[in-house]
């Protein structure tokens, strides 16, 4: 019986903390890799740790994501199998969702369908949670559509908020959650 090796392909804007911890999770392993990183957004700290861990970078535009064909062929060039955005925030196009049915996922800060949609990421998701007195908060593993935090749910974990909590404390409980779960969840969905 022969064995493939998944591909992973991460897709990121910002600082990229679960990015690392799915290269962390996946690169010593034999399941998968991450083969490759997007990126949208030069000034990002996930470029930083792309070029620490030598895996390779793709700086885009919103013109080169458009950009169907071109896309695709560069996405086949590294024989991606699975994409997994970790703080990437545009929204995904159809034909890619088309062309990876059921292969991308993402991670969302609190549970959905609460507070999620467009404008919804990081610490404008965690003020809106406090400010709605919300006596919990938690994280979305979900498959991606074409519209922003409306995919299938496939995994949610959730954390008290506690009196006097703020938007930077729960960001923190949240990050917990995210670095111990995403990789895991991303594992179950490439056997």
């Amino acid at each position: 019986m022969s064995f493939k090796l998944k591909k992973l392909a991460i897709f990121a804007s910002g600082e990229g903390t679960n990015a690392q911890c799915i290269i962390d999770y996946f690169n010593p392993r034999s399941s998968a890799r991450v083969a490759l990183i997007v990126c949208n957004n030069s000034n990002a700290g996930i470029i930083a740790r792309a070029k620490k861990t030598g895996i390779p970078l793709l700086l885009i535009t919103k013109k080169e994501l458009e950009d169907k064909v071109q896309f695709l062929d560069t996405l086949a060039s590294y024989k991606i199998d699975f994409i997994a955005l970790a703080g990437f925030l545009w929204l995904i196009p159809s034909w890619l969702t088309n062309a990876f049915p059921d292969k991308i996922v993402n991670i969302h800060p609190a549970l959905l369908p609460n507070y999620g949609g467009k404008g919804m990421y990081g610490a404008n998701v965690h003020k809106a949670v406090i400010s709605d007195k919300a006596k919990e908060s938690g994280i979305s593993i979900h498959l991606v559509n074409e519209k922003f935090d409306e995919g299938k749910i496939i995994f949610q974990a959730a954390c008290k908020i506690t009196p006097g909590e703020t938007p930077e404390s729960l960001a923190e409980k949240i990050h917990k959650l995210e670095h111990r779960h995403y990789p895991v969840e991303i594992e179950k969905l490439l056997t």
